[in-house]
């Protein structure tokens, strides 16, 4: 799977570079549209991407690709099951309170302090800093998402900059494409599930009239 599939812009690709691409790419595609088969995508593409980042010395990125595939398996009940007390009601898009936003915020940058820490105490990693805040953001998105709050697709907005950024460093030069499709998709995303929202709040409302 460490073999070159072809070489991009001077760089060589792997086939597990390529593998863990197509697998990502569908997985996001349905986080757009609200399909839940993204779920079990994820668990396989991260599982990949743990493998290729690892071997990058992305020792972040290959960390929070395990946590993305086991938080995956807990993802894909919050969208299957719902929440509270009656598990028919779906789980639907909604708004972050400011209070919720402020949280978010203080999260992401304790997490990227605790995980650019454990970067320069426990690997040889040369991105400490950078694969952190990417990390960081990473972790928050994720929780965002699986939570169907729309924040969540500002945050990959922000992480995915900065992964084009550390990834281009890294000469992973496919990945680098991909995360300049995930921002456009991240984009697709936040306007699709702005608009889905905006239509299902009057239906809401009529239907507690």
């Amino acid at each position: 799977m460490l073999d070159t599939a072809f070489t991009l812009l001077g760089t060589p690709v792997t086939w597990l570079e390529v593998l863990a691409f197509v697998l990502a790419l569908a997985n996001i595609a349905c986080n757009v549209l609200e399909i839940h088969w993204g779920w079990p995508l994820t668990v396989i593409a991260s599982g990949l991407y743990a493998w290729l980042f690892f071997a990058s010395k992305l020792y972040g990125e290959a960390g929070v690709n395990v946590f993305f595939a086991v938080t995956a398996v807990w993802g894909w009940t919050q969208w299957l099951k719902g929440h509270g007390d009656n598990s028919e009601a779906r789980l639907a898009i909604r708004q972050l309170s400011r209070r919720g936003v402020g949280v978010t915020a203080l999260a992401w940058g304790m997490l990227w302090a605790v995980c650019a820490v454990l970067l320069r105490s426990i690997t040889d990693s040369d991105a400490v800093w950078a694969d952190g805040f990417v990390t960081a953001g990473s972790i928050v998105g994720t929780y965002l998402l699986a939570r169907k709050f729309i924040a969540n697709w500002p945050v990959w907005l922000i992480v995915n900059t900065a992964s084009i950024a550390l990834f281009a460093f890294k000469g992973l030069t496919l990945t680098v494409v991909l995360y300049a499709i995930f921002w456009g998709l991240a984009i697709w995303g936040w306007m699709g599930w702005n608009r889905r929202m905006t239509v299902r709040l009057p239906a809401l409302v009529h239907a507690a009239d």
